[in-house]
């Protein structure tokens, strides 16, 4: 039987902390699945299971419309499928997701190379001790 999915992006799970932000670039593991990366690390202290931020590159995409549409949809997809997150976790996550091209893929483009990067994740994740 399948569990009734929750698919919100609540205020609390966005990534906003300076100080979360710098611990993912200094203590950050990555995992890449073209063209999207997943920069994560382990957070003490989180009343949240999951904090989670999207990013998108101005050297990219110069105009800011350009830059804020990728993130929504880099948000959408999350919050479609952020279920394969929380399978995996058993203690608080910091996640930042970036977008790493300057081609602009198509909504479901990006949708499966989300699940196919959180899938391999949570597969990563649970081969390291």
């Amino acid at each position: 039987m399948v569990e009734n999915k929750d698919f919100t992006y609540l205020k609390n799970e966005k990534l906003k902390s300076r100080k979360t932000i710098d611990l993912l670039f200094s203590e950050g593991k990555s995992v890449s699945k073209y063209p999207l990366r997943l920069v994560y690390a382990p957070t003490e202290g989180l009343n949240e299971k999951v904090v989670f931020g999207v990013s998108v590159s101005k050297k990219y995409f110069k105009n800011a419309s350009d830059r804020n549409y990728l993130k929504r949809v880099l948000r959408e997809c999350y919050r479609l499928n952020k279920h394969l997150l929380h399978e995996n976790i058993d203690k608080p996550y910091a996640f930042m997701f970036f977008y790493q091209t300057k081609d602009v893929l198509s909504y479901r483009e990006i949708e499966e190379k989300t699940v196919q990067l959180f899938e391999k994740w949570g597969v990563e994740k649970n081969l390291k001790p």
